[in-house]
């Protein structure tokens, strides 16, 4: 069975690297030709909360030659109708694109390759790139998992064989309600990674700072309450129930929630948001897809969503060099509290 990773940066050279050193076979495509020369000369670098060196197989897509039974999908959603339909031409017959990314990406995908063809990783760890060919795992090893579900006409072949090559990473857990896992993720990434961006810093600095933890709570609130009109039913996160610990209707319950957000966040703390790093590096950040998509559900469903519109004005100020990138911004939330 012939695999590959399709945006290997940060999470895929990580998780290419486990997959590797654990006795699987996997090409790691990106396009950043100084990185992958990295890759195949001194091998991956992980470092953070682990220390270990990988030798592993990298290309340029320009490099792809065959086809592949699974293809683990890392980059950009903005990107998502021109590579995909790209990759449908490298996709076996029966092979499937497995989409490790940030927001509700798979409906988009499933009609370019098909849901017999689409399949949903959500992804509970973090990593950041330093340089060509070195990343740093931010999360701690014991906290390392994937929740995977699959859209209508993915076999349990198909199924187990990507099961099987992601536990060479970690446990993966089967996710019978891949909508309600990919809402979650999105709450967490709305609320640690829009505001760790808008702060220019990371989750523990939202999850830990008075300030910030005030909006956060906020945030999340407004997520649920969007998913729950959409009839969202919210999925556990590593065993905890989200809406449980942080959904709140009065001050009592909102400050128990406050409390316990360095709690949960404590083997995450160290996360960078992906957002931030595409910021500092000159890309443009996906945004969009992930503040934005709980706006536009509001929007469309008539829930209020005014922390995570203020999130998205910030940002893309930010984007456009228009405002710093600090811990001050949390004070351009003041009249929202």
């Amino acid at each position: 069975m012939r695999s590959a990773i399709y945006g290997a940066g940060s999470l895929g050279t990580v998780l290419g690297a486990y997959i590797t050193k654990n006795g699987g076979e996997i090409d790691l495509i990106n396009r950043n030709r100084a990185h992958v020369e990295a890759l195949n000369t001194t091998g991956a670098h992980i470092t953070g909360t682990v220390d270990m060196t990988v030798p592993v197989k990298a290309i340029t897509p320009d490099q792809m030659t065959g086809k592949y039974d699974i293809i683990l999908l890392l980059t950009k959603q903005l990107q998502n109708v021109e590579v995909v339909t790209m990759l449908r031409d490298y996709l076996a017959e029966d092979g499937m694109i497995v989409t490790l990314q940030n927001g509700l990406p798979e409906p988009g995908i499933a009609e370019i390759v098909g849901t017999h063809r689409t399949m949903g990783c959500v992804v509970e760890w973090g990593a950041t790139l330093e340089s060509p060919g070195v990343v740093r795992l931010t999360s701690a090893p014991d906290s390392l998992s994937f929740h995977m579900g699959r859209m209508e006409g993915i076999s349990d072949a198909q199924y187990n064989a990507v099961k099987a090559l992601l536990e060479k990473m970690c446990p993966v857990h089967e996710e019978p309600n891949l909508l309600g896992a990919r809402w979650s993720k999105l709450l967490i990434n709305a609320t640690f990674s829009g505001l760790g961006t808008v702060v220019g810093g990371t989750f523990g600095d939202v999850s830990e700072i008075k300030d910030a933890q005030k909006v956060a709570i906020r945030c999340m609130k407004e997520c649920i309450d969007v998913g729950h009109a959409a009839g969202v039913t919210f999925a556990p996160v590593q065993g905890k129930d989200i809406t449980k610990l942080f959904y709140y209707k009065g001050a009592l319950k909102r400050a128990i929630g406050i409390l316990l957000l360095p709690i949960a966040m404590k083997k995450h703390r160290a996360i960078e948001p992906s957002m931030l790093q595409d910021i500092r590096n000159g890309k443009p950040c996906e945004v969009d897809a992930i503040n934005g998509v709980v706006c536009a559900y509001g929007r469309k469903l008539g829930v209020p969503t005014p922390i995570n519109d203020k999130i998205v004005e910030i940002i893309k100020q930010e984007q456009a060099g228009e405002l710093p990138l600090k811990a001050g911004n949390i004070r351009l939330f003041d009249q929202l509290l």
